[in-house]
């Protein structure tokens, strides 16, 4: 069956082809009868609009390139989904792209978008230097998920991660915890030195002063959650009570105090940072910080096509939520060094109630 072109939807509407092409186009100024006319027809028809040739015609791809960091990480996945659904009836579409975190690899990847050529970019996080994205608004429409660009502030969908860390410490500081460990991550990472900046500044407003031996260095992964607590172990000083910068790494941490026969939060409190969708499901449910990734991706999209349209969106503010499970209680015991075995937890009593934890 051949395929049905726009000269076909005009002579079933009774109008010109031109006049079909600006109705269909969004751009036509005609009457309310021509208008539905020629909607009828397609739709009567099952015209399908030539994607190549729209671009060419009205000098647009249609197309808006998205940088993610990992696109398999269920962090960005919910600001992905978010700009899916902002976009959903536009007439757009999305092209993702991940720079995992490197440099090199985010350039690459935003050289490939720029070629296609999308007409919009957003981005979120990652490494590009301030510079050449304020270079890059000049060019096209640009918006920023989770960063702040000075000179851009209007077009960055962010939250104030110093407040999120301060929260999470906050929040095992006033349960009587003071031995806290923490687990932060990667130094490259603008949101990481921001949760560890207010954890931080909630132990100075505590008077408390953070042993070196309870900071450990991650890189936002469940394996390096583990690897830390490991680590904190072999380190023999004792903790009541673990922050991890990221709820995947308190899943690593989790999976390590479980393996030596550590209840949480019985025995070691636990708290995490984003408030993915299986945090409420852990085994206890975990405590963490939730960031609105799916809104700041849908409100990313509305500004970009908002930029597109020619007005001006300015960027809403984001507020973090301490979400309080069963992760963390009040500290009911003075902390005391353990040894760096690893018995298996099938073969090893669970500690007596009341017990100081083995940390």
């Amino acid at each position: 069956m051949p395929s049905i072109t726009l000269e076909d939807v005009a002579r079933a509407a009774g109008v010109s082809l031109s006049t079909a092409s600006r109705v269909l186009s969004g751009t036509a100024k005609v009457s309310a009868e021509r208008h539905a006319a020629v909607m009828r027809a397609a739709t009567e028809l099952g015209y399908q609009p030539n994607a190549i040739a729209r671009s060419l015609a009205s000098g647009r791809s249609m197309l808006i390139g998205v940088i993610t960091q990992e696109i398999s990480s269920p962090f960005y996945g919910e600001a992905l989904l978010g700009i899916e659904r902002g976009l959903e009836g536009s007439g757009y579409h999305a092209i993702f792209a991940s720079g995992h975190w490197q440099a090199d690899i985010e350039h690459a990847a935003l050289d490939g978008l720029l070629g296609r050529p999308v007409d919009g970019l957003i981005l979120l996080g990652g490494q590009t230097p301030d510079a050449v994205l304020r270079a890059l608004a000049a060019r096209l429409p640009l918006i920023t998920v989770g960063r702040s660009i000075q000179g851009l502030e209007g077009h960055c969908m962010r939250v104030d991660n110093v407040a999120g860390g301060y929260e999470c410490t906050r929040h095992l500081l006033e349960r009587g915890h003071r031995a806290i460990a923490y687990i932060a991550g990667p130094e490259s990472h603008r949101d990481a030195r921001d949760r560890l900046h207010g954890h931080q500044q909630a132990l100075r407003d505590w008077s408390v002063t953070g042993h070196p031996a309870l900071f450990t260095q991650g890189d936002f992964q469940e394996t390096s959650g583990l690897m830390a607590v490991e680590s904190l172990f072999t380190r023999g000083e004792p903790f009541t009570a673990i922050v991890a910068a990221n709820d995947q790494m308190a899943y690593g941490a989790r999976l390590a105090l479980y393996r030596r026969g550590i209840r949480v939060p019985d025995d070691v409190s636990l708290i995490g940072y984003d408030d993915l969708h299986s945090s409420a499901f852990c085994t206890p449910p975990l405590t963490t910080v939730r960031q609105p990734m799916y809104e700041m991706g849908f409100a990313a999209a509305e500004g970009i096509l908002a930029a597109l349209a020619g007005t001006a969106l300015p960027a809403p503010e984001f507020a973090v939520q301490l979400v309080t499970r069963e992760s963390t209680t009040l500290l009911r015991r003075t902390p005391r060094p353990a040894t760096t075995e690893d018995p298996d937890p099938a073969t090893r009593s669970a500690p007596a109630a009341g017990s100081a934890p083995m940390t």
